[in-house]
């Protein structure tokens, strides 16, 4: 089974979302019982969307599952000081001056918009393991870019 690394937050997040689906299963069991009780299954659009529905919510709950059995928190892994990996933020220039802040995050918790890439995104994977003040090109798909490393922390 892959590792699947989160922050302590995302792993939070995770426990809650499968609370509410077991909630949501139990609700779904309920009403296919109902569903059944009115006779026909056959031609029961009722019974037959619960099923589905159901179908649905077990298979988000076994991923679930096997994302919390596997999962490492960051914060608990002993990350070098001044080196890029999972559970660090870095301060990026780029070629144009441009610059961003990135937190380096699993592919569970990545979001773009938030500042938080996966460390298998090709951005991510290309600063792993490097240094403070480092210069590194990175294979993008739009071609290669240059950036330059001005900080690299630890997420609190």
């Amino acid at each position: 089974m892959a590792e699947t690394y989160l922050t302590r937050a995302g792993h939070l997040k995770l426990q809650e979302d499968l609370k509410a689906l077991m909630k949501q299963k139990t609700q779904l069991s309920l009403d296919i019982g109902e569903a059944r009780e009115k006779g026909d299954l056959k031609e029961n659009a009722e019974y037959h969307s619960a099923k589905e529905k159901m179908g649905e919510v077990m298979g988000r709950i076994g991923q679930i599952q096997d994302k919390l059995q596997s999962a490492k928190i960051i914060e608990e892994m002993d990350i070098p000081k001044d080196t890029v990996a999972i559970g660090t933020t870095v301060d990026l220039e780029d070629s144009d001056g441009d610059t961003v802040e990135y937190t380096l995050v699993g592919e569970d918790e990545s979001d773009p918009n938030e500042g938080k890439i996966s460390v298998q995104s090709p951005l991510g994977s290309g600063l792993l393991g490097k240094k403070s003040k480092e210069t590194v090109e990175i294979s993008l798909p739009n071609g290669p870019r240059t950036f330059k490393i001005l900080k690299v922390s630890r997420t609190p």
